[in-house]
């Protein structure tokens, strides 16, 4: 009887039990708020693994308002998976500096068909991308190569040379093996002047040995501008490597310069967005787009800089050109953007940018801390710096930020985007011109804009899509 009474009483206290154990479970699930979460600028622990730390967060509500920067997430999202942040987004695919062109490169011929040296013209950006070329081409025709001409160029007000921004020891060094660099030349050859062959305006595939080499063999030195669209990936290896290797290791800035560009870098509050942005006159005007809502200041200093080849397009011409993702954002649409991304309106932003950009009230007045090199840097080293250099400080914070945007995928974005992913620094995004055209050519605005670009960027960003690689260089690895 007292064996029964037990059971009974056990089974009647096990069934009220259960129900109260199930409630303060739920309840603790539901109420307990995580004390930290991963961070908005997370630098990676190992080269390619992130590691979690404390920053700031961003929630973006069901309803997609804009402008409610928070810290930590609410019970209902769930981090990673739930973040309203593009960067806390999991990532199915990413890219990497492929093994092959950084093992050991089959020796060059012991004897070489000449001497050459690269002609460069333009801003930094422009010189880096031709040196980058004129290094397989050097190799492809098995020349000796002579430190690089920097041009003078009018337009970019620039008067620096190769070693004023770049470390001329060490480019030599990281080129052993792949090419041969050398500072002087035989005085028979230094004391005449190369034979100039310009391939700027060769389009379409052309062979460099076929139209360069007998130039080479026939006057033993040249200079040679490369061609502005020759594609690589028909190169051989050999070639394919000392394009990898000169551009993505070999230049390197110069002690002075790279002092300077620490000092910048130290002097950002952490953790910083560099953006790039993009909208000066000659830029708004060569694009021939059509900017209603913008100043008058503003449309005076496009019109200045239009020309007369540069007129604006019209009718079906002027929505074809724009949905084609052709036309610039304005600050305000990429303060709209980076809002829709959840990127915290207190975010640090280092505006990697030269003079002259326009309308800048938009993207200020909802990105209040804002920097650039001449807010940070004294008045006497500003003004003391070249052209190059200061595209150099520019390009060397964009590399080293937390993250990265662009509103324009120029040649210092390819840069830039190339070297963050050298090191293992995945959070670099290119806005989308095209999207946001094709959105607001639909119809939309306010929060389903943003839903729509918030869909548009994180697919691009989980992807790894849109950072246009070299796939020579670089390899995609799936996560």
């Amino acid at each position: 009887m007292w064996s029964t009474a037990s059971s009974w009483w056990a089974h009647h206290h096990i069934r009220l039990l259960l129900p109260a154990l199930f409630l303060a479970a739920a309840l603790f699930f539901f109420l307990a708020s995580p004390r930290s979460s991963p961070s908005f600028f997370a630098l990676p622990a190992s080269r390619y693994a992130p590691r979690p730390d404390l920053a700031y967060q961003v929630l973006l509500d069901s309803s997609w308002k804009l402008q409610i920067p928070r810290i930590g997430f609410s019970r209902r999202e769930h981090s990673p998976s739930g973040s309203r942040l593009i960067w806390e987004q999991r990532r199915l695919a990413e890219w990497r500096p492929c093994e092959w062109w950084q093992t050991a490169m089959p020796a060059a011929p012991s004897t070489r068909n000449g001497y050459i040296r690269i002609d460069c013209y333009g801003g930094l950006n422009q010189l880096r991308r031709d040196l980058c070329d004129g290094i397989a081409v050097a190799r492809l025709l098995n020349a000796t190569m002579v430190l690089p001409k920097f041009e003078v160029a009018a337009y970019w007000n620039e008067s620096s040379g190769f070693a004023d921004v770049f470390d001329v020891d060490h480019f030599i060094e990281q080129t052993r093996g792949y090419v041969e660099v050398v500072k002087d030349m035989p005085e028979e050859i230094s004391l005449k002047e190369p034979f100039k062959v310009d391939c700027r305006k060769q389009k379409g595939h052309f062979d460099y040995v076929e139209t360069v080499l007998p130039a080479l063999l026939q006057h033993r030195y040249i200079s040679l501008t490369p061609a502005m669209s020759q594609r690589k990936d028909r190169y051989p290896s050999h070639a394919k490597a000392c394009y990898c290797q000169g551009c993505y290791n070999a230049l390197k800035l110069n002690k002075k310069v790279e002092a300077k560009a620490m000092e910048l870098l130290q002097a950002i509050p952490k953790p910083f967005l560099s953006l790039h942005l993009r909208f000066e006159p000659d830029m708004v005007a060569y694009s021939r787009c059509e900017y209603s809502a913008l100043s008058s200041k503003s449309l005076d200093a496009i019109e200045a800089a239009r020309g007369e080849d540069r007129n604006v397009l019209v009718g079906d011409a002027a929505h074809l050109w724009r949905n084609r993702g052709k036309c610039p954002l304005t600050p305000g649409e990429t303060a709209f953007i980076l809002q829709a991304l959840g990127i915290p309106t207190e975010t640090s932003i280092y505006l990697a940018a030269g003079d002259g950009l326009m309308e800048l009230d938009g993207f200020t007045s909802v990105y209040k801390n804002m920097y650039t090199k001449s807010s940070l840097l004294t008045h006497e080293d500003f003004e003391r710096m070249h052209g190059n250099t200061k595209a150099a400080l520019d390009y060397y914070v964009s590399v080293n930020s937390d993250a990265y945007a662009t509103t324009f995928f120029g040649n210092m974005d390819k840069m830039v985007t190339a070297m963050r992913t050298m090191q293992g620094l995945q959070k670099t995004l290119v806005l989308s011109r095209r999207a946001f055209a094709n959105y607001t050519a639909a119809g939309l605005a306010g929060d389903q804009l943003a839903k729509a670009m918030w869909d548009a960027h994180r697919e691009d960003y989980i992807m790894g899509r849109g950072l246009a690689l070299p796939e020579h260089c670089f390899c995609e690895f799936k996560l």
